[in-house]
């Protein structure tokens, strides 16, 4: 059985602020704030949360996940059945089934008024990176790409009638463009075929630090420009492929902004081995660095090959890191167990901010987590 995680950390306050010139942002600055900070209980208002987390045992030990981390929702139905029908039509991928999203029921077999969604996952379903958490295939030599891919998914997508989309994609450091020149082709025929209505996201690569690349990605007409730190500094070896890293990632995310991108996103991996006050360091080096949104999750481990859960992070601390964020001016934050980095809870927010129906101020209340789902394709 899993025992709680020992004595709460202390935490900084929301309204600290780390000085930052550059996405190298030490720790060394918070050691000193945290000793005059308060502890993480007394963040949420005097109101006891017990453990921060609950600690995960080794794989051989036969262990139940905790309560919030079980979904109730399990794949079937006729709006999942069509969704994937109408996926295999167009020869298409998504990220859900590839990277085996818990919320891919959820999603996919709508319910609770909210629309069925898939997530498009373009330049096939195999990549060339081999991170520790993702359960994506991978290969050196991944198959060609489809060039019939981009007029496939604009048309799809066309069809269903959105007026916002989620697409991401796997790493082609096989190709010499990195596969900037495929996605752009489909976010530029996208707002072709809806005459421009359709607002578009697309989680991206790191291009290997090409920033010629990011360029193309910026100037392709897109909305929303995401890439994924995935983890705090100290721990991007033991998470990502050797090929990413912060640094990259860093750069990668202010050269979108310096090229013009509106807002910028990135996403968060809890339960890797991280501690509280490296998660708030990462949040103030993403607002020193002007990205808009951001989202933190569970990591939950896709098979016994992949690297293990340290901890499983309660939907209070979760809360927690959500106030702090919001408290440094981030757009828009979505921070839960089950988020994950085309989380759709932003969604509505996001649209009316792009569409200049917002004063760019963080809404007040978010979605009820049962309505908010993962954004891309809905049939």
């Amino acid at each position: 059985m899993a025992q709680p995680a020992a004595a709460d950390p202390v935490i900084l306050q929301p309204t600290d602020t780390v000085d930052s010139s550059s996405p190298q942002v030490p720790l060394t600055s918070f050691k000193d704030k945290l000793s005059q900070g308060p502890n993480f209980t007394e963040f949420l208002s005097g109101e006891a949360i017990g453990a921060y987390s609950v600690e995960a045992m080794p794989w051989q030990q036969k262990q139940r996940k905790p309560d919030w981390m079980k979904r109730n929702i399990l794949p079937g139905g006729d709006k999942y059945t069509q969704i994937k029908a109408k996926l295999r039509e167009f020869k298409l991928n998504t990220v859900c089934e590839e990277a085996k999203c818990p919320n891919i029921g959820e999603c996919w077999g709508g319910g609770d008024s909210h629309t069925a969604t898939a997530t498009i996952m373009l330049m096939g379903d195999t990549c060339t990176r081999g991170c520790r958490f993702c359960a994506v295939k991978t290969s050196r030599a991944p198959p060609a790409l489809d060039p019939k891919e981009p007029a496939n998914v604009s048309k799809a997508i066309a069809a269903w009638g959105l007026d916002y989309v989620v697409l991401t994609s796997v790493d082609r450091d096989d190709l010499a463009d990195g596969g900037c020149n495929h996605i752009a082709e489909t976010i530029r025929l996208l707002k072709q075929e809806t005459e421009g209505r359709l607002l578009v996201e697309a989680l991206v690569p790191d291009f290997q630090g090409n920033m010629e690349h990011v360029r193309v990605i910026v100037e392709s007409g897109l909305d929303v420009f995401a890439h994924n730190i995935e983890t705090v500094e100290r721990l991007q070896r033991e998470v990502r492929d050797r090929r990413a890293g912060w640094a990259q990632s860093m750069r990668v995310l202010v050269e979108a902004k310096r090229l013009g991108m509106r807002v910028t996103k990135t996403s968060i991996m809890l339960g890797c081995g991280e501690t509280q006050e490296e998660v708030v360091a990462t949040l103030q080096a993403l607002r020193d660095i002007d990205v808009d949104v951001v989202t933190l999750g569970q990591y939950m481990r896709p098979t016994k090959k992949h690297m293990a859960v340290s901890d499983y992070v309660t939907p209070a601390a979760f809360e927690a890191y959500q106030k702090i964020a919001e408290s440094m001016g981030f757009l828009y934050v979505a921070s839960g167990p089950m988020v994950r980095s085309s989380y759709r809870a932003g969604e509505f927010y996001l649209k009316n901010v792009l569409r200049g129906n917002s004063t760019g101020q963080a809404p007040v209340q978010e979605l009820p987590k049962e309505q908010a789902v993962m954004s891309a394709a809905a049939l």
